[in-house]
């Protein structure tokens, strides 16, 4: 007889804080053991229901829709009490819905969310519930003896559940568990209420228990050893079978029974696929369909002023194919019930743009609709691109619309709210992301929780690559070093192990990019909310793919920081532009066949031009050299691993230069008919949209069945594909083409159909790429400025685009309390002010503060008149640091010299921050100081640095370490000055010097970039830059010299390198290929011959040898002589010390003799 049983509680991985359940494999295990149906309770989420749902009745198993929660005790000892609920019917499930949004948005308390006992009676109508076992409020009750107020509360809950209420009954090896059971039965039976057995499941399999275990202290922070650790579970909460269960429970076989019962009951139906829409506000009188029509032809009347000339010959004509393809569009949309979606979009793009929110041209196959286009929804006539309706909704297809639409990053929360506002806050809310466990992560992870060394868990991490979506397994296959070390670490294997069980789970939740979901109803009538703990940053609990399952349609606000870019821009242009009478920049409206533009883009000057400035993309301008829109688009097209990987790439460039016959598509097959779809490619199948074009020109497909076939081909579904070439065969026939020709050119188009671009996304963002070139190439301080400006908070970024400034000789001007603001900005004389904002330590509070009180009070005269004007409490101690350190101070100085008077400033920060205080004390309580002012007056000519001159001057080294400290670069040095009298002992060439020969060279320099990449053969070789004031050099440095001196290869290490100089055909610049390196301090201990001190005996003091010999202690043990050049009035001298005083000539001890001594008294001798 077959035994039935049905897992009644049963958390996954989506209840985060426990459980390595996974959805796939629990459903086929389920489908493995017979069982009928399956719960899943997750605890107060829904995160994972729709997933679950999908695959359970794929299998044929009937999923049971349920949820763990905790209830807030009004108990005295205050303990959450545990309660299942199970949805009966939809009814059901709604208000399940509505109790794990309400614990969430209402009853969140440090992470967790509760419900209160009321809000369970308030949404218990079509809800079965199970009693929590002996962690429910009854089971607790009568652990702690106290019987009445456990018969009181089953009374409550019975009330609530009429027939509906199941006492839960457990037996999985925990504490507590067969006392809890036998006080149950006794209870129930007393009360005639039912019982239910359950297994409380956490894992598929029972040796998954340690792993379990590891899941749980991750996420508690704990270690599994830890003495003081709740022992929560046991290693019996596995999926057991029908039969185990039966067993465990034969004394009881009612509390079996009643699973199966249970599961009958449970029958809700989730409505998939079907989608809700919000309403539009339609104008009374008009129908939906009549209002969008109306709107659609006014909108396309707006553009065809602008984008058509009347005086034309072929202006009818090509009126008509306007308005052909308008009514075409509108035909469709409206058939497939969608001119709601496209009036809610119109609605917020428009509002955006009546707010100044720049808002892109458009995004993904959405640009290709001349209704978008007519509505302002897109920026680009569909029919100038050539771009198909149809590769956006395909009448032949139904699937919703899907418009991304790109919005400046500042400003894309305000459209959002605008939406909320508008369509109901209970209604509009963002979309749940899940972040699961990625491979370096998990490793640290799991060597925390099993004790491991923290040396350990670094290493083992470090050795994976960084590479996004890199897993274990793939790890272990690229790594060598990898494999390696855990064959012979045992501690590592074991991580190892265990984390390859953990990776992938789900551990925590976030906020979608920019999905945005508005019902037409409130939000919970469709899917749970989750929201953090001060009730702000709502989401959806299904994910973007799960949302739309339930029906709600999703639109995405992404936030595009280009379009910001080129906002800033434009403000800063249009302030200077009305100073000189002319009018504001129109973006949009620039010509877009500047020849200055592709002057900059063949150049390949493309750092900061969006899109075009990887070092890959520079490398295909140069070989492309675009001169016109369209070789833009297929650029953004081409640049990606499939063309680049398949020859396509190759054949395009050589078609446009005519190093290849330009066919179409190839010369051998090629027909006539498919030059205008394949002209502006050069015959090159590129696009999406020319496949389609191909497949409606050549065999008389639709474009709409023209999209199936392009989706078929990507799919490459062989029996699919079969089936489409004997249409396309036939089709051909019908058009009066050859049907063995039109098959070659199938087999062509199906070749390349998989490396298809959507051209719409191209062309769009091909736009945006235009747009920012232009504006480098004619505004090129203010595009470099907003630049810099929208990516101050990354420092190393901020240092890539000044030195982008540099080689366009737009150095911007060092930081200046006195001129900058916040953001990078471009003076009347064209210069690039450096944004404070952009200094480390220093917020924007800060330096609202400077301006403020700059703008109150004119300049700031010295430090001490800064920090008396300025807000203590913004600008503190540590900004104040900052702004000395970074040089935007330095106007502020005594003024004698750079060092000088930054030490100085430092010195007396302490003092002005002191004496600005106390005039502040002072003028608060209207006292006034005795002697005058605290701070002596701007007025006065008196030196408030007087107390501070003596102080020691910083050094070159200092200066500059302070600098790249608080900028992230070198501004008023290269490191390399310091050794510039000595570099010609050590090198043999300045880099500008340096030209191509075969015997070997030797430079010097700092290290500004560099890339670590694998060979061919799979060994790892490095190219650094190395700059030394007088010009740059890529040097190349081969597997057997990089594994030699890897560990020398940092970033701003100064480096001596010898190798041979030749010429780099491809850039037109010098490389280098390097045979040896070492480190620039290294080589001159070398090459020293010796460290020479200039003294005069009326400057000794006494106890000199105990002075000289304290200095050089920790230089000793080296192997340059120490010369004293001994001076005095009648005689002079070089004293040559013993042995004992030889020394290592380092940084640090030339810096400490030069500082007691002076500075022109330490030499080396080489």
């Amino acid at each position: 007889m077959t035994t039935n049983f049905v897992h009644l509680r049963l958390h996954t991985e989506f209840s985060l804080v426990d459980s390595l359940v996974r959805i796939k494999p629990l459903v086929k295990r389920v489908a493995e053991l017979k069982m009928p149906a399956c719960a899943v309770t997750d605890q107060t989420n829904f995160y994972g229901l729709i997933k679950f749902y999908k695959a359970a009745q794929g299998a044929g198993i009937k999923p049971i829709v349920g949820s763990d929660f905790l209830m807030s005790s009004n108990d005295t000892e205050g303990k959450p009490t545990l309660l299942t609920l199970l949805a009966v019917d939809n009814t059901g499930y709604k208000n399940i819905i509505a109790l794990i949004s309400r614990a969430w948005q209402h009853g969140q308390q440090q992470g967790v969310a509760y419900v209160q006992r009321e809000w369970i009676s308030e949404h218990s109508e079509g809800v079965i519930a199970l009693s929590g076992g002996k962690l429910g409020d009854v089971g607790m009750c009568l652990l702690a003896g106290r019987a009445a107020q456990a018969h009181e509360l089953l009374q409550g809950w019975m009330r609530d559940f009429p027939n509906r209420f199941y006492l839960e009954l457990q037996r999985t090896g925990r504490e507590n568990d067969e006392e809890y059971l036998h006080q149950a039965v006794a209870l129930a039976d007393e009360m005639q209420c039912p019982v239910v057995a359950t297994n409380d499941v956490r894992f598929i399999k029972r040796d998954e228990f340690e792993v379990h275990e590891a899941r749980v202290c991750i996420s508690e922070g704990r270690t599994l050893d830890d003495p003081r650790r709740e022992r929560r579970y046991s290693d019996q909460q596995y999926l057991r079978s029908p039969e185990e269960m039966a067993e465990l429970f034969s004394d009881i076989p009612e509390a079996i029974a009643n699973t199966v019962e249970i599961a009958k009951r449970c029958n809700v139906s989730i409505q998939m696929g079907k989608y809700f829409l919000p309403e539009y506000p339609i104008p009374e009188g008009m129908t939906e369909a009549g209002f969008f029509r109306k709107i659609s032809h006014e909108g396309l009347e707006e553009r065809l002023e602008r984008i058509l000339d009347k005086s034309a010959a072929n202006y009818a004509e090509r009126r008509k194919e306007y308005e052909d393809r308008l009514t075409f569009e509108l035909d469709i949309i409206v058939q497939m019930g969608f001119p709601g979606y496209f009036l809610i979009v119109m609605d917020f793009i428009q509002w955006a743009k009546d707010h100044d929110i720049p808002v892109g041209p458009g995004r993904g196959s959405g640009a290709g609709s001349l209704v978008a286009y007519s509505l302002k929804i897109t920026d680009l006539d569909p029919l100038e691109y050539d771009l198909l309706f149809e590769r956006f909704l395909n009448p032949e297809r139904v699937s919703m619309p899907d418009f991304d639409i790109d919005f400046c990053m500042d400003n894309r929360d305000k459209v959002i709210s605008y939406v909320a506002d508008n369509y109901g806050r209970d209604a509009v809310s963002q979309i749940i992301t899940f972040g699961t466990m990625a491979a370096k992560a998990v490793v640290r992870d799991v060597a925390r929780v099993q004790g491991k060394s923290y040396g350990l868990a670094d290493k083992l991490s470090k050795m994976i690559p960084p590479t996004p979506g890199m897993t274990l397994e793939a790890a272990l296959e690229q790594e060598s070093i990898l494999r390696e070390f855990l064959e012979m670490d045992g501690d590592a294997q074991e991580i190892w192990e265990m984390a390859k069980q953990l990776e992938g789970l789900t551990r925590n939740v976030g906020k979608h990019a920019g999905g945005v979901v508005i019902a037409p109803t409130k939000l919970t009538d469709f899917s749970p909310l989750f929201c953090d703990e001060t009730g702000s940053g709502l989401v959806t609990q299904f994910d973007k793919n799960d949302v739309e399952e339930a029906g709600l349609v999703k639109f995405d606000f992404l936030g595009l920081r280009t379009l910001t870019i080129i906002d800033w821009a434009r403000l800063m242009i249009d302030k200077q532009r009305a100073k000189k009478g002319e009018p504001p920049l129109d973006i949009n409206a620039i010509p877009l066949n500047d020849q200055k533009t592709f002057s900059l883009l063949k150049r390949a000057e493309t750092t900061a031009v969006f899109q075009l400035e990887s070092r890959g993309m520079k490398d295909l301008i140069k070989r492309l050299q675009p001169d016109n829109i369209e070789d833009l688009i297929a650029l953004v097209a081409l640049f990606r691993p499939g063309p680049l990987e398949s020859g396509m790439v190759d054949d395009f460039i050589n078609r446009k230069h005519g190093r290849a016959q330009v066919a179409y598509p190839d010369a051998k097959f090629q027909h006539a008919s498919l030059k205008p779809v394949l002209e502006p490619t050069y015959g090159v199948i590129v696009y999406q949209e020319q496949v389609m074009q191909i497949a409606q020109v050549l065999a008389g497909y639709t474009l709409g069945g023209a999209d199936m076939l392009r989706r078929a081909m990507g799919k490459k579904k062989p029996e699919e594909m079969a089936k489409q070439r004997e249409v396309f065969e036939d089709g051909a026939k019908k058009q009066g083409v050859d049907p063995d020709l039109a098959i070659k050119i199938f087999d062509l188009v199906e070749k390349f159909a998989g490396y298809g671009f959507n051209k719409s996304h191209s062309a769009a963002y091909a736009i945006v790429s235009y747009q920012t070139a232009w504006l480098k190439a004619h505004y090129p301080a203010h595009f470099m400025a907003a630049t810099m400006s929208s990516d101050m908070d990354k420092t190393d970024k901020v240092v890539t685009f000044i030195e982008e400034c540099r080689q366009m000789k737009l150095m911007p001007l060092p930081p200046d309390v006195n001129s900058g603001e916040f953001h990078f900005t471009v003076n009347d004389a064209g210069n690039i002010i450096y944004g404070l904002g952009a200094i480390k330590g220093l917020g924007e509070g800060p330096v609202d503060s400077i301006i403020a009180a700059r703008n109150e009070g004119g300049p700031f005269k010295n430090l001490f008149d800064f920090c008396a004007r300025v807000d203590p409490r913004k600008v503190n101690k540590r900004a104040l640091e900052a702004l000395i350190r970074s040089g935007a101070a330095d106007k502020l100085g005594p003024g004698i010299n750079i060092d000088h008077d930054r030490a100085v400033m430092f010195a007396a920060m302490n003092e002005a921050v002191k004496t600005a205080e106390q005039s502040a004390a002072n003028s608060s309580a209207g006292m006034m100081d005795l002697f005058g002012d605290v701070v002596p007056s701007a007025a006065s000519d008196e030196d408030v640095y007087r107390d501070f001159h003596r102080v020691r001057s910083w050094t070159m080294k200092e200066r500059l370490h302070a600098e790249k400290e608080t900028l992230g670069l070198y501004l008023t040095g290269h490191p390399i000055d310091e050794y510039d009298s000595e570099l010609n002992h050590l090198v043999s060439s300045r880099i500008a010097d340096l030209k191509p020969e075969k015997s070997n060279q030797t430079v010097a320099g700092l290290v500004v970039a560099q890339r670590v990449m694998k060979t061919k053969r799979g060994d790892t070789m490095a190219f650094v830059t190395l700059d030394d004031r007088t010009g740059r050099i890529e040097v190349a440095i081969f597997s057997d010299a990089y594994n030699q001196s890897r560990d020398l290869l940092m970033k701003d290490g100064l480096l001596v390198i010898n190798g041979q100089v030749s010429y780099d055909d491809y850039n037109g610049l010098l490389k280098m290929r390097a045979d040896t390196i070492s480190l620039l301090s290294d080589v001159r201990q070398e090459k020293a011959r010796e460290l020479c001190l200039e003294l005069e005996s009326g400057n000794l003091p006494a106890n000199f040898i105990r002075e000289l010999s304290s200095i050089l202690d920790p230089y000793r043990e080296g192997r340059c002589p120490l010369v004293i050049d001994y001076q005095r009035s009648n005689a002079r001298a070089q004293l040559r010390l013993g042995n004992a005083w030889l020394v290592r000539p380092e940084d640090d001890l030339l810096q400490r003799l030069r500082d007691q001594y002076g500075t022109a008294k330490v030499r080396l001798v080489y």
